[in-house]
């Protein structure tokens, strides 16, 4: 199962028809929505990432979306694959300095940009 934190933008004048229309959608919820801003926020379930993806597709092309913008993304299915890694990611950390050298390298002089 994935599950995708989605922001959508809507004008004023058309924020209620469009959180309805939202919620008709297989997979959609809408949890928050602030008419002042025109902000909505739902979550949409899909089966996998292709479905995903045609799910925020469906939601940008509704009539009076100015915006929908995936901003989270959760996949289940590999919780276990990055518990995995963590290992992994942990020993890459360990065997690479935290700053990179050459952010160390006094002989570089920084740059100086005008405004």
């Amino acid at each position: 199962m994935n599950l995708s934190g989605i922001l959508v933008i809507v004008a004023q004048e058309h924020f209620t028809t469009a959180i309805r229309t939202l919620n008709t959608l297989p997979g959609v919820e809408v949890h928050h929505s602030d008419e002042a801003t025109g902000r909505i926020i739902l979550v949409q379930e899909a089966e996998n990432v292709g479905a995903e993806v045609e799910g925020l597709k469906r939601i940008k092309a509704l009539p009076h979306i100015s915006l929908a913008e995936m901003v989270y993304h959760y996949i289940e299915e590999d919780n276990q694959k990055l518990d995995d890694l963590q290992d992994d990611i942990d020993q890459l950390s360990a065997s690479q300095p935290a700053v990179p050298a050459y952010l160390n390298n006094d002989l570089i002089s920084p740059r100086h940009r005008s405004h």
